[in-house]
């Protein structure tokens, strides 16, 4: 009830457009997309049809049998899951947090039941994929790491910030760039400092935005070869 009554008086007295049709934000709680733009969004609740390593949309309707799309076939994650599409409020969401701290309620809430419905319930650790020192500098803060932060606190599932780490700054993924050039981007890119905290843990990644899995597979890659018995990913966003 009071919740209701803060979101009214907060319409009237100081209204929030949504980010997307610019109408108000009726619920605080939703963020920076309206009601109507969240009804537009496609969240992942197991009614349809996802690639079973990747997480790509596949179709609309549930498969009675594991589907793959074979695009990801050469990646170094076991599986990877998200939220949702990019698109609409998930879209807004993701751009939202690039530039601010702050996640929504409905934002923490789909992430942290995305995961808990997700087969990686044999996660030991939590690490959020690592922004370059110059990227970490630019922006002031690792949205991935927030969202890693939310995950630990919500589960109870450690969470490791300091082991794997980006060896050199890469540029922004660039639309339009094809899988092959994004590979390249990101090859050698990533470390891992310290070893022994990785071996023989089952690790759940963390990113905002799952695009080709280029930056995920090469985090992934030298996770395992330093020792992880399997990664998992996890993401807010999954690009169609």
């Amino acid at each position: 009830m009071l919740q209701k009554i803060y979101d009214s008086l907060l319409t009237l007295t100081y209204p929030q457009a949504c980010q997307i049709c610019q109408n108000s934000v009726e619920n605080s709680s939703d963020g920076v997309a309206c009601r109507a733009c969240w009804k537009k969004t496609r969240i992942f609740f197991g009614e349809e049809t996802l690639c079973h390593k990747c997480g790509a949309f596949l179709q609309a309707k549930p498969s009675n049998f594991q589907t793959f799309c074979h695009h990801c076939d050469e990646h170094f994650y076991d599986a990877a899951c998200a939220v949702g599409s990019y698109e609409h409020a998930l879209s807004a969401s993701v751009l939202h947090l690039k530039r601010e701290t702050f996640v929504a309620k409905r934002l923490k809430k789909l992430f942290v039941s995305r995961f808990q419905n997700s087969a990686f319930q044999d996660t030991t650790k939590v690490v959020p994929v690592p922004l370059s020192k110059k990227r970490f500098l630019e922006r002031g803060f690792n949205q991935a790491a927030i969202l890693a932060k939310i995950l630990s606190e919500q589960t109870g599932v450690a969470l490791d910030e300091q082991s794997l780490a980006r060896r050199v700054h890469t540029p922004m993924h660039r639309v339009g760039m094809d899988n092959k050039a994004r590979a390249t981007s990101v090859k050698n890119a990533f470390e891992v400092k310290r070893a022994k905290f990785i071996e023989g843990e089952t690790i759940l990644l963390v990113d905002d935005v799952f695009t080709s899995g280029a930056t995920v597979s090469s985090c992934a890659k030298v996770l395992k070869e330093n020792g992880a018995r399997r990664v998992y990913i996890l993401t807010l966003a999954r690009a169609v």
